[in-house]
């Protein structure tokens, strides 16, 4: 069954990587001063789920919005009293730093397809959506109905979603095209603890501004911090021995009067695996800790660079804990802020295992801070609890035997550090569509899927899809 459901994706490809980079070309990040009543999240983002409706509607599905925050495309039996789900996200990451093609015109090169969303999530959603335009134009009988839907805010707070499911009902069960395969089932809890602080001074230097990362799930792979100092010379001297004993950053300063201005390059990475990139501002903040600051803005420097630095797994802050299940909890300082005379912030997001809280964790990094430091740390933003679905489950079981059959390769459950729209379900698990050996590029620079996985993706997408709508 494998080489057939094969042989007809090939017939979609042309179609898909055409309506792919329409969707691809579009700025879909979450842009909260742009945003209006009509357009909540911004206008990219529902510029992108206008288009994915336009897209639904011309090749006759039965299509909704639920108030431009979230669209379906439905297929099967209206009636049934089952359904299948597929959640997918349109919206994407700010580009960051450090790519050589413009993330907003998609290109295919070595037969890759390079643009953001590429791999997270248009890409893999698109599959999705061909899987079931293929279903539909094959004319296969679905016991149960199958619903792909699609969000415009995973990246951020997930908006709209639970109020959407909570009016459409929820699904039997279902998958989210986000992740990797052979299958996610597991996915550890999420909480972002924010550190605020006045931007006072002391000291003999004056650290005028601070500013790293972009969104609480990126690392941050450039730093930018200016200096005011008596001793310019002095400072930037420093720096270079600094460098020089520290191979995994780089780093350059001007100068400007009496004013030093530094930037720090790191590796970006993806939040949920800050173990594999290199933290720009934890660098740059461990530098400047050892220099002449007082009042919090030495207080942010020595919390930044002593207790969040290079220490992914939150030990300094006596918050590291590991189950068997879930593994270790994982730690992204993924925003830093200072600025002279005004408030500023220290976003600290972890992925954590079933044996802890989110409010075990506020409680550790709260006891971190340094003596004399104005700050207060709390949860802010969109948190969720660990997920898990057993690997008994006929869902798990249905789509583990599809990636087996397709592959030939041995597949098991797996639990990630990453959060998707799957969790959104009690039966709900990720499933794709990154294959095993493929680099993953996901919220990095010159982020690109292979054009033969988005129609590979597309056939096992099929072929799960009409097993899930008729299993018994």
């Amino acid at each position: 069954m494998a080489r057939q459901w094969r042989a007809e994706a090939l017939k979609y490809e042309d179609d898909l990587l055409k309506d792919l980079k329409e969707m691809l070309a579009i700025k879909s990040v979450r842009d909260d001063e742009a945003a209006t009543a009509d357009a909540p999240l911004g206008p990219g983002p529902k510029e992108a789920l206008l288009k994915f409706e336009e897209f639904a509607k011309r090749d006759g599905f039965r299509v909704g919005n639920y108030k431009n925050l979230v669209a379906y495309a439905e297929l099967g039996p209206e009636d049934a009293e089952e359904t299948v789900a597929i959640i997918g996200h349109l919206d994407v990451m700010p580009e960051g730093d450090g790519w050589t093609k413009d993330p907003w015109t998609p290109v295919i090169e070595d037969g890759r397809l390079y643009a953001r969303g590429a791999s997270d999530d248009k890409g893999p959603t698109f599959a999705a959506y061909y899987a079931l335009k293929m279903i539909k134009e094959l004319g296969v009988e679905l016991k149960r109905k199958l619903v792909l839907v699609v969000g415009i805010d995973e990246e951020s707070d997930w908006t709209g979603m639970d109020e959407f499911f909570a009016e459409y009902g929820e699904p039997t069960m279902g998958f989210s095209p986000d992740a990797e395969f052979p299958i996610i089932n597991g996915e550890k809890g999420n909480v972002s603890i924010v550190t605020r602080f006045a931007g006072t001074q002391g000291g003999s230097l004056k650290l005028i501004s601070f500013t790293a990362g972009q969104r609480p799930n990126m690392v941050p792979g450039v730093a930018k911090a200016s200096v005011e100092t008596t001793d310019t010379d002095a400072l930037v001297g420093a720096m270079k021995d600094y460098l020089a004993a520290e191979a995994r950053v780089k780093g350059e300063a001007t100068v400007a009067g009496n004013q030093v201005d530094f930037t720090f390059y790191g590796k970006q990475v993806h939040g949920a695996m800050p173990e594999t990139g290199e933290n720009a501002g934890t660098y740059l903040a461990n530098f400047l800790q050892s220099q002449d600051f007082g009042g919090n803005a030495q207080g942010f420097l020595t919390f930044l660079g002593t207790k969040l630095h290079d220490d992914t797994v939150a030990e300094k802050i006596g918050a590291k804990t590991h189950d068997e299940l879930m593994h270790d909890l994982s730690m992204n300082v993924g925003i830093q802020r200072f600025t002279d005379g005004q408030d500023g912030f220290v976003n600290t997001n972890f992925r954590y295992p079933q044996n802890t809280t989110a409010e075990e964790i506020e409680k550790h990094v709260a006891e971190s801070l340094p003596d004399g430091f104005d700050a207060v740390a709390k949860q802010e933003g969109h948190a969720q609890v660990p997920h898990y679905v057993s690997g008994d489950d006929p869902l798990v079981q249905t789509l583990l035997q599809v990636y087996r059959e397709h592959t030939g390769l041995p597949a098991g459950e797996q639990v990630i550090g990453g959060g998707t729209f799957g969790r959104l379900l009690k039966r709900g698990v990720a499933f794709g569509a990154m294959f095993e050996g493929v680099p993953d590029t996901m919220h990095q620079a010159d982020e690109f899927y292979p054009v033969a996985d988005l129609t590979r993706s597309m056939a096992i997408f099929g072929q799960a899809m009409y097993e899930l709508a008729n299993v018994e």
